[in-house]
This record gives structure tokens, C-alpha cells and sequence, in this order.
């Protein structure tokens, strides 16, 4: 907004004074040092050579050419080849009067080609964890980002319900389950069903250890990992799961039923979730559905030549030639893997939408295997593949180590989100935030006090960094954290609500002629945030987001210090503060829906 209007009056005077035209891609801009007045600097020592002048003469004559032509410029300083801008009240006051009641402030219109975003992608043989909690944040609130940058989102979920891994599950369940259900234990579908994971992991590394040879503890570390393989591979629930994988992809009924039946609990325990969370998708996809497009490509790609067949019959992708490896798509005994079902939904994705990218929201241990994707896509004749784009993201640790499913050591989904709310209960009846509220009223505003907290705190770290999460340190009211954030919300608009109790009415023009440095500290704050928007959307970081809005908060705190409101004693002046506070609360509320943060107004 003001920088595009600073660059062309920069390329206007420059063309006026030496009749040559700057490129104006290198008009760079920076926030004036706090050491020197001014709110804007520009860099002239890039056209230096093209205006023929010395930088430091250079700045003094645009800047003097920039404030004749417009009255946006108040006064200029030049510090060696760094030109400082003061920009007028005038302008401020103009920005305020367009954008003050603008619910769509920084927003723009939705057009064009789908953008699709995957992000979730659970699999059926377990509840989601702390792990789950970060990628659905962070792909719903990129989602949102890219959505509030005018980009047509089509947000998918792709449900791994087939394998390996689905089948122990089941297999741990006609063993050991004697019928139970979620009705019969009271328990949620998913749970349920991930306890049955987690006791098949206890008897397969018993039955494991009972096939060891004698002498396991005396063999070197080569052979240990030789015999462990072997004893692995030999053992009967093992070749069970092996066996029941096999008859699935071979469609024999009851094990299809059972895989429907336990499946059916898992989703309806995942929706519950869901809910809770406050994410959603536009369409889901099941790996069971899409994994036979993907064999079907494989095996045209063999027909062509571009794959190729071992001699077990196995398929591969020779990917040498690019400075990576061989990849298998699909197994001797023909079932697929992971690569074979991902290049089948990657086909019915672009069949059905024709996106301009398509964005997985993964972690970045799978790094390796989409840029194999995307590779053998282009390889197989699908150019798009170029077109996909890996939202990589570090792992959640806990102050107690990393999580393992198998182990049944992960935080649970449902139960970190209980935690979340009795902390936030327990804070907040510490700090009286709940006094003079009814008990559904306290109980919503714990609920968003806690879900804030997590979501706040998760999504404030770059996506790319590992994080350490540690809900205790989630909620605090005084700093970096969703709490700090929505207690700042619900100040102003206690502000609000005594001025309009008090009959004081911010109204619809903003009608002073000056404003003062605290006045504009803020505004210029609120300025910025069409421009973080875009950043934010350009490196899928919702840390851009979270970090604005503390520092907008710590802004409107520091203004809220230093100058009265309510009390003060000009008219004019007392309406446009109370219209600062309500487009800083508004704007609060609009970055806090791209997080996916409610905003309470009371606390």
C-alpha cells in the first residue's frame, strides 16, 4: 500500500531530475532506525551510477522532488545513501478513514485455479496424537492464509486405511479383543482400536525374542540384526498379518467386514476430534479407494518402459540418473506401498481439480519421498507432478523425549486438549479472569482460553523447526502466548463496552486533523498487516501470523498506558481512539480466525 505508492513517486521524481527511468523492482524499502526521524527508508545507492550523482546528493534531490509532488511526505533526512521518510498525518488519517470499519482489511477476493491442501492424513489404527494436532493446525490454518490472499483452497484428507499396519490391528483384535466394541467398553472408536496397535506390538516383540537363538546376547551387532530380521520375519503373527493383507487386497468378505466394522469405530471417533479441534476438509479420500489407480499407473508406466520389473516381480522407479535412488512401487507379491497409492490420489486429485499446486502438509521425514513423487510422476508423463510442493514441518517432542504409536508412549489428542482446558481453568480461577461469569459461560470461555493456548503456541514456531511443546508453559497471561493475545482482546472490548454504556459513540468518520506519536505507533502496526498477510501466505507460515498479532498486542498495551480514552477530554480525539481500539480488536479477531483462535470479549 505505501510502499507501492513510495515507489512510484520515487520513479516519478527520478525521471523528472535525470530522465532516465529506474527499474522499479529495486526500489527497496526499510523501517527508518529508531536513531533518526523518519518512518521509511529508501535505499538510493542502486542508481547512483544511472542518475550520475554521488548517493549522498542523489537522496537529498529525490527526496526534496518527492515531497513537491506529493503531500503524503512531511519532512526528509538523508543519511549517507539512506533516504528517510516522514510520512504526513495526512496520510494516516486517510488510511484510517478507508479501513477503520473494514471487516476485509488486508483480504482479497477468491479467484482462479484450485490451490489443494492435504493435511491430517491418519491412519486407521490409532487415535491422533500431539504429532496429528501440529499438522492439522498448520495445514487448516494455511488453508486459511492462502484463502485470505484470494486463493481458491480445496482443503483434502487422505485416510490411510489399508496395510500392513491396519492389519495388526485386526489381527490383535480376533485374538485378544473377544468382541469388545467402543459401546462395550466406553471407549472411542479410535482409542479402542489403537490399544489393539499397541498390545500387537507386546506380543510380536515376545514371540520375537522367543525365536532368537540361544546365543543372541554373544553374537556381534551384524548378526544380532541378522538373526532379530529372520526371527521377525518368521514369526507366525507376523505371517499372519502378512496373510490377512494379502486376502483383503484379494477382496475375500470377511475380512473386508471386519476392516469396514473397525474402521467405522476409528472414524467416528476421528470426527469427534475433529470437531474439537475445529478443523475440517473439503473432501476425503481413502487410500483403499485410490490405491489401484496407482497400480494401474505403475503398471502402464512398466508397459512403457519407464519402470522396470525384477526378477521377483517386483516394480521399480530407477531415479539413479537424478541423483537419487531406486524407488519400489510395487512389492513381489504385487500389493502396493505408500509411493504406488500416492501416485494414484495424486491422478484423482488433478483429474478432478486441475489445480495450479498441489500442497502436502507432511513432516519432514518424508522429505525423500516426495521429491521421489514428484519425479516419478513427471517420469510417467504427468508434468504436473512439478507442481506439487512439500509443506515440510519438524517434529513435536516433549520435555520427556519423543513419541513412539507402536509403544503406546504418544500424547493423545483428546486427552492434551482436556489438559489444555483444565489448565486454563485452573489459571484462570487463580487470576479471578472467570468472576461475575455463569458456569457455561466459565466453561466456554476455558475451553477457549485452553484451545487458543495450544493452537497459539504450536503454530507460532516456524513450521520448518522441530518444536518442544510444553503445555504449561502454554498459558500465561503475560506472555507470548495465545492467552497474553485474547486477554488483550477482551480489554478493548471492555472498552468498548463502557464507552458505549457511557453513550460515546465511535462513529463512521474519523475527524481529527493531527495524531500523536502513540496514536500512530499503533496505526502504523495496523498498516502493515495487508503485507504480512502476503508474507505469511508466500512461506505458508502461520508464525508470521502469531507473531504479528503479539506484537500488535504489545503495541495497543503500550498505547493503552500511555494515552487515555475514555477520559479523554477532546471529542475528537476520544472518537478516534476509541475507533484505534475497535479496528485493532477487529483485526485481533480476523488473525485470529487464520489460527484458528476464537477471540473471547470477556476475561
Amino acid at each position: 500500500m505505501l510502499e507501492l505508492i513510495l515507489k512510484q513517486l520515487f520513479v516519478d521524481a527520478f525521471k523528472k531530475l535525470y530522465g532516465q527511468e529506474p527499474p522499479a523492482q529495486n526500489v527497496s524499502f526499510q523501517k527508518t532506525r529508531a536513531e533518526f526521524e523518519g518512518d521509511v527508508t529508501i535505499v538510493v545507492f542502486p542508481f547512483a551510477k544511472l542518475a550520475g550523482k554521488a548517493p549522498e546528493s542523489l537522496a537529498d534531490e529525490i527526496g526534496t522532488e518527492m515531497m513537491r509532488i506529493s503531500s503524503f511526505i512531511a519532512k526528509f533526512n538523508v543519511v549517507k545513501g539512506f533516504l528517510n521518510l516522514l510520512i504526513s498525518d495526512s496520510y494516516w488519517i486517510d488510511f484510517m478513514q478507508k479501513n477503520h470499519q473494514n471487516e476485509y482489511f488486508g483480504r482479497k477476493e477468491v479467484s482462479g485455479r484450485p490451490v489443494v491442501v492435504e493435511y491430517s492424513s491418519p491412519n486407521t489404527n490409532k487415535p491422533l496424537h500431539l504429532g496429528h494436532i501440529r499438522n492439522n493446525l498448520l495445514g487448516w490454518s494455511v488453508s486459511e492464509i492462502l484463502k485470505a490472499n484470494g486463493e481458491n483452497v480445496v482443503r483434502v484428507n487422505l485416510v490411510n486405511d489399508r496395510g500392513i499396519h491396519i492389519c495388526k490391528s485386526m489381527i490383535a483384535w480376533q485374538k485378544w479383543g473377544d468382541g469388545c466394541t467402543p459401546e462395550s467398553t466406553g471407549k472411542k472408536g479410535d482409542h479402542l482400536i489403537g490399544d489393539f496397535y499397541v498390545m500387537f506390538d507386546k506380543h510380536f516383540k515376545e514371540e520375537v525374542k522367543s525365536l532368537l537363538p540361544a546365543n543372541y546376547d554373544e553374537l556381534d551387532d551384524d548378526a544380532k540384526e541378522k538373526a532379530k530380521a529372520e526371527a521377525e520375519n518368521a514369526s507366525p503373527l507376523m505371517q499372519e498379518t502378512r496373510e490377512m493383507l494379502r486376502k483383503w487386497e484379494a477382496g475375500d468378505k470377511e475380512v473386508r467386514e471386519l476392516w469396514e466394522m473397525m474402521n467405522n469405530w476409528v472414524y467416528q471417533g476421528f470426527d469427534v476430534t475433529y470437531k474439537r479441534l475445529g478443523v475440517s476438509f473439503d473432501k476425503i479420500y481413502y487410500e483403499s479407494q485410490t490405491y489401484l489407480l496407482g497400480k494401474s499407473t505403475v503398471m502402464d508406466g512398466l508397459k512403457k518402459g519407464v519402470l522396470y520389473q525384477r526378477d521377483d516381480n517386483s516394480v521399480w522407479c530407477d531415479l539413479r540418473d537424478e541423483g537419487l535412488d531406486e524407488k519400489l512401487l510395487l512389492r513381489r507379491d504385487g500389493t502396493s506401498v505408500y509411493m504406488t497409492q500416492d501416485l494414484g490420489t495424486a491422478q484423482l486429485r488433478y483429474d478432478e481439480f486441475h489445480p495450479k499446486k498441489l500442497i502436502y502438509v507432511v513432516g519432514n521425514e518424508q522429505n525423500y519421498h516426495f521429491d521421489v513423487l514428484k519425479r516419478v510422476l513427471v517420469r510417467l508423463g504427468f508434468e504436473w507432478g512439478n507442481d506439487i510442493e512439500h509443506l515440510s514441518y519438524g517434529m513435536v517432542e516433549l520435555p520427556s523425549g519423543k513419541m513412539k504409536s507402536r509403544e503406546g508412549t504418544v500424547v493423545d489428542a483428546d486427552d492434551l486438549m482436556d489438559e489444555m482446558v483444565a489448565t486454563a481453568k485452573n489459571v484462570s480461577e487463580e487470576l479471578g479472569k472467570a468472576h461475575g461469569l455463569t458456569d457455561e459461560e466459565a466453561n466456554k470461555l476455558y475451553h477457549i482460553i485452553g484451545l487458543g493456548a495450544l493452537k497459539y503456541f504450536i503454530l507460532k514456531v516456524d513450521p520448518k523447526k522441530t518444536m518442544l511443546f510444553d503445555p504449561k508453559e502454554s498459558i500465561d497471561f503475560n506472555g507470548n502466548t495465545g492467552s497474553f493475545i485474547q486477554y488483550t482482546h477482551a480489554r478493548i472490548c471492555s472498552v468498548l463496552r463502557k464507552a458505549d454504556e457511557a453513550g460515546i459513540k465511535a462513529g463512521d468518520t474519523v475527524d481529527v486533523e493531527s495524531i500523536l506519536p502513540e496514536e500512530k505507533a499503533l496505526l502504523t502496526n495496523i498498516h502493515t498487516w495487508p503485507s504480512v498477510l502476503e508474507q505469511a501466505a508466500t512461506n505458508r507460515s502461520p508464525a508470521m501470523i502469531a507473531n504479528y498479532i503479539y506484537d500488535l498486542c504489545k503495541g495497543f498495551n503500550q498505547f493503552y498506558q500511555e494515552c487515555t480514552i475514555l477520559k479523554e477530554q477532546d471529542e475528537r480525539r476520544r472518537v478516534f481512539r476509541l475507533q484505534l481500539a475497535a479496528m485493532t480488536a477487529r483485526l485481533l479477531r480476523n488473525a485470529g480466525d487464520l489460527l484458528g483462535m476464537q477471540m473471547p470479549e470477556r476475561m
